[in-house]
Parts: structure tokens; C-alpha cells; sequence
């Protein structure tokens, strides 16, 4: 069973969704997850079909909408759609699906994907009009920066209310008469939330990860001591398991403290963390490193770990696009720079192994 489905307009209880989208069909939504749902939004988290993870934009009736049902729109994000359809259960209701590139609701209206001109062309797309007798939208509140409401009153006559932040709390936001309480206005971006995000990013960056370490691992074997691939079997598998830890727990600790790091900046609360985290590593190769390696080895962690957090900025509702803009411009060239030092310093270790 789908939980979304095409459906004949001309079966459903109101006759109206015949005349609605010119070809006879309207998509039906069902409230219900499946476990194929739930699979999808773990596999989604992980990075596993993130950008196909959408449905097709249109108009969705959930339950037996008629005339004086609620519209709700909607990103075709799936797991943004798949949210508000959860949290309508027991309702009747339309709800629009814009064409955001399969991007959340949240950074499609910062992108302009969810946007003015994009409704505009789905209501007169879907024929609204023809489907409901008010002419009220609700939209998710995180979708304001991307929507102008007084152009979508302009250009088609149904004025915009901004929904909570939350899909949860719409019942209670309807209960209320569409009055939001300032909680429903409020960002939460709690330990478990951040923790959920930061898996994803480690996916994502787990191709450099893997490159870089190896690379590291490789550049262990460089030395006057011995033959390069017995030197480098030697000392590399360690360099590489360190390496993999370090940035594992860069990137679970780095958004699980983040707001007891010091520092506003992200990349400076990921230089202090990577500073640790190099320092433990050096405490877990032992007397095997040089001071020069051991040098080395904390410059490039805390590099890495300064660039995982300020990759972060992308992901967190701690920042601004203005605030990331300048600290980027100041941050990424002195990690470039310290990551240089590093790793010129870590391949003249192997030179140098009485420093």
C-alpha cells in the first residue's frame, strides 16, 4: 500500500475535484506512515537517496476535502510532505505541493525554490479557485523569507497565513482559530535535533574523510628509515583509524556541544575541539611520534575539525547568511593555512625523526 496514490477525482465525495487540474486526477494523501516511510526518512538522514527523495508537485487531497477545507502547502521534499500529511490526521484538507527541487521547506525559501512566483503558478495551475470557496493558504512559517504575501494577494486573490514552525502543532494552531503562541513561533534546535543533522553531514563528507586519510596514512611511509610500503603498513594503518576517529567524533561532539564551545564563531569552537581532539590522538600514538609529527598531527585535526564545523553553519538555526558570509571570508583561508603547515610538517617528520 502507498500512501500516495493517484486517485479519480470523479470517486470522491466531492464532485468539485473533477474540475480541478484540467486532466480528471488529483493525488490523495493518506496520514498514515508506512514502514516504507519510515525506512525512506532513516535513509534520507543518512544521505541514501537524499536528493530523490520528493514527490510530484501538484494538488493532494487528504481525507474528502470540499469547498470550506483548509489549504496547506507544502515542499516536495518528501519528508516535509510526509510530516504535514501525519500531522492532519482525522482532518480534510488540500494541500499544495510546489516544486522546490526536492529541497526542505526551510532552505527552498532561502534558495527563492519555494517562492512567490513558484505559488503563484501552482494555484492557478491547480485551479484553486475552482476547488474552495475562501481563499486562504496556509503556508509553514519557515517558508517567509522566500514568499511575498501581498503579491500572492495581488496576483490571486488568497491571502497568506503563516502556519507554526512545527507540523505538529498545526491542530492546536487551527484549534486556536489560526493564532500562533510564541512557542509555535520559536526555532528549537535541542541535542537530539542537531545530533540527527550532524549524521547526515558525516555522510556527506565521507568521501574527503576517506581521500585525506589514506593520503595521510601514505604520506607516514615517507622516510629515510626504511622501504616506503613496509614503513608505511607500519605506521599508516594507525594514522588512518586515528584520522577516521578524529573526524567521527568531530563531527557527532562538534554539533552535540555547540553551544557550550567557546566562542560564537564555528570555526574557532571547531579549532578548540580539534586542538583536543589532536592532542588525545597524539596521547594515543605514545612515544612512536616525534614532536614534529605530534605537531603536525594536532595542526591537521584542528583544521579538519574547524572546517567540519563551519560546514555546519549550512545546517544550524544558529547563524545567519550574513554572519556565515563574513566568517567564511576570515575562516576558510587560515584553515587552508594551517592545514599547509600541517601537512608539510607532517611529510618532513618522516625526515626528520630525531625532532
Amino acid at each position: 500500500m502507498t500512501t500516495i496514490s493517484q486517485t479519480d477525482k470523479s470517486s470522491s465525495p466531492d464532485s468539485r475535484l473533477a474540475q480541478i487540474d484540467g486532466g480528471g486526477h488529483v493525488g490523495h494523501a493518506e496520514p498514515d506512515w508506512t514502514f516504507g516511510d519510515y525506512v525512506g526518512a532513516v535513509g534520507v538522514r543518512l544521505g541514501i537517496r537524499r536528493k530523490r527523495y520528493v514527490v510530484t508537485p501538484g494538488l493532494y487531497a487528504l481525507g474528502s476535502p470540499g469547498q470550506d477545507s483548509p489549504i496547506f502547502v507544502s515542499a516536495n521534499y518528501k519528508l516535509s510532505f510526509d510530516h504535514l500529511r501525519r500531522s492532519l490526521a482525522g482532518m480534510n484538507a488540500w494541500i499544495v505541493v510546489l516544486d522546490t527541487d526536492g529541497i526542505n521547506v526551510w532552505c527552498a525559501a532561502g534558495k527563492g525554490t519555494f517562492g512567490t512566483d513558484e505559488l503563484v503558478r501552482k494555484i492557478r495551475e491547480c485551479r484553486l479557485h475552482d476547488c474552495v470557496t475562501h481563499r486562504r493558504l496556509i503556508l509553514p512559517q519557515l517558508a517567509a523569507p522566500g514568499v511575498a504575501a501581498h503579491e500572492i494577494k495581488k496576483q490571486t486573490g488568497f491571502a497568506v497565513v503563516y502556519g507554526p514552525v512545527y507540523a505538529a502543532d498545526i491542530a492546536a494552531f487551527l484549534q486556536t482559530g489560526l493564532q500562533a503562541t510564541p512557542d509555535m513561533r520559536r526555532v528549537r534546535f535541542r541535542w537530539f535535533e542537531r545530533l540527527t543533522v550532524a549524521w547526515l553531514e558525516l555522510v556527506i563528507h565521507f568521501r574527503k574523510m576517506l581521500l585525506s586519510g589514506l593520503a595521510l596514512a601514505a604520506l607516514a611511509g615517507v622516510s629515510a628509515e626504511g622501504p616506503f610500503w613496509s614503513t608505511a603498513w607500519n605506521r599508516g594503518a594507525m594514522v588512518f583509524l586515528l584520522w577516521a576517529a578524529s573526524y567521527g567524533l568531530a563531527g557527532t561532539l562538534g554539533p552535540l556541544l555547540l553551544p557550550w564551545l567557546p566562542t560564537r564563531a564555528f570555526s574557532i569552537k571547531g579549532a578548540w575541539m580539534g586542538a583536543a581532539l589532536g592532542a588525545f590522538g597524539v596521547w594515543v600514538a605514545g612515544p612512536d611520534w616525534s614532536v614534529l609529527q605530534s605537531a603536525a598531527w594536532i595542526l591537521l585535526v584542528t583544521a579538519g575539525a574547524s572546517h567540519m564545523l563551519l560546514n555546519f553553519t549550512g545546517a544550524t538555526t544558529f547563524t545567519s547568511p550574513s554572519g556565515v558570509r563574513r566568517e567564511v571570508r576570515v575562516a576558510l583561508p587560515a584553515q587552508i593555512a594551517v592545514a599547509a603547515i600541517g601537512l608539510v610538517a607532517w611529510t618532513a617528520a618522516g625526515f626528520l625523526p630525531a625532532w
